[in-house]
């Protein structure tokens, strides 16, 4: 178990730099007004995106691995609670991915503050995870 649980930390701290930089090269690409600039944030969006995406899928097999199999958490509430926030984690990449299709096409309509903003969506949802992981309040 300790095998699987040190690699979904692993999993999950990488996703997590991922979920963390990606806005933030929106926040750049919703400034840039070179186009030139425009197409290298836009190939380093779509590169941070593609690395992300496995990294996603093992955070979430390694995850399943320790409740399915070992019983981490098992009729604890704050598993529950756990898998309804990493559920709102998988919607965030999804986002971050259309946001992604956005740029590409020249359709981003938001500004750099709204990048921002939604950069601290992550930020957010890490905490509310860790709290209920290492302090099980239920």
């Amino acid at each position: 178990m300790l095998w699987t649980k040190t690699f979904h930390i692993l999993f999950v701290t990488s996703w997590f730099a991922g979920l963390f930089y990606l806005p933030r090269i929106y926040v750049n690409l919703a400034q840039s007004q070179n186009a030139d600039t425009t197409m290298v944030l836009q190939g380093m969006a779509h590169r941070l995106y593609r690395f992300m995406f496995p990294l996603a899928i093992l955070s979430l097999v390694s995850g399943l691995a320790l409740f399915l199999y070992y019983g981490v958490g098992v009729g604890r509430g704050w598993i529950h609670a756990k898998l309804v926030l990493v559920a709102a984690l998988v919607l965030y990449h999804w986002w971050c991915g259309r946001i992604l299709q956005q740029f590409k096409n020249n359709r981003n309509t938001r500004s750099h503050t709204y990048y921002r903003w939604f950069n601290e969506i992550p930020v957010l949802l890490l905490l509310l995870v860790l709290i209920l992981v290492v302090l099980k309040p239920f």
